[in-house]
């Protein structure tokens, strides 16, 4: 991997594109999270509505990300559940009908790289029709080279260097944590997670730390075997804090 001098222009950003949980609350799309260094979009995971809401932000003034999505060529999953990987064929394919020329790629754990397969040969006759149909388009934008990654150093260039450490989520035995370090940003991102050591020392004088929680107001709500799952699989807000 190059050993490239971080640089920045201006300040790193962390922009939120979707907070919610498997329940399909209208008001908030699934996990994604985008740290935008020198007007270069890094995405992590992939929830429902990811490139609407990326395309929101460009139409506020995000506009790192392109309509659309098209400059999102890099991003990262922090574990395989459904929450987290469900607006996958968008981020391939919405990107690329908008006039993304690039492959895209995308580092996560164990099963990424099947999932991307299986993804591009779910949509084969949409990709079939749009580069051999009226639209030409080169199948170069939906290409996918897709990483599946071990603690540690996954991912550097001039703007940016990603570590990944591990997470602890319960049944998804291979998720991760990840530390992104810019020029003038080191940046944490738990994934969903019980606290962990790893986390603490990763997160140490980081400047902005992005952790899951969940409230006890809901906590209290759920039936004893949910609130065990909570206590085995997540952070409680009180934990957080």
């Amino acid at each position: 991997m190059p050993q490239e001098a971080l640089t920045s222009n201006g300040a790193t950003r962390v922009v939120m594109l979707g907070t919610g949980t498997p329940r399909p609350d209208p008001n908030c799309s699934g996990p994604a999270t985008a740290i935008v260094v020198n007007d270069t979009p890094y995405l992590i995971d992939f929830g429902a509505g990811v490139i609407r809401r990326a395309t929101a932000a460009y139409e506020k003034g995000v506009t790192a990300f392109g309509f659309g999505g098209v400059h999102i060529k890099t991003a990262f999953l922090t574990h395989m559940h459904s929450d987290h990987t469900v607006g996958y064929p968008d981020l391939i394919l919405t990107p690329w009908v908008m006039g993304r020329h690039e492959p895209l790629a995308v580092y996560g754990p164990k099963g990424i790289i099947a999932m991307t397969e299986h993804v591009l040969a779910a949509w084969q006759v949409d990709i079939d029709v749009r580069t051999n149909g009226i639209d030409q388009r080169s199948s170069t934008g939906c290409r996918v080279n897709a990483h599946e990654i071990e603690p540690g150093i996954v991912y550097r260039d001039r703007n940016i260097a990603v570590t990944a450490f591990p997470a602890r989520h319960e049944d998804m035995a291979d998720s991760f944590s990840f530390r992104f370090d810019t020029s003038d940003r080191v940046i944490v991102i738990s994934g969903d997670t019980t606290p962990t050591q790893a986390l603490i020392n990763h997160s140490r004088d980081c400047d902005i730390l992005v952790h899951e929680a969940y409230s006890m107001a809901s906590y209290r709500r759920v039936s004893p075997q949910w609130q065990e799952y909570r206590r085995r699989a997540h952070t409680s807000s009180v934990e957080l804090t």
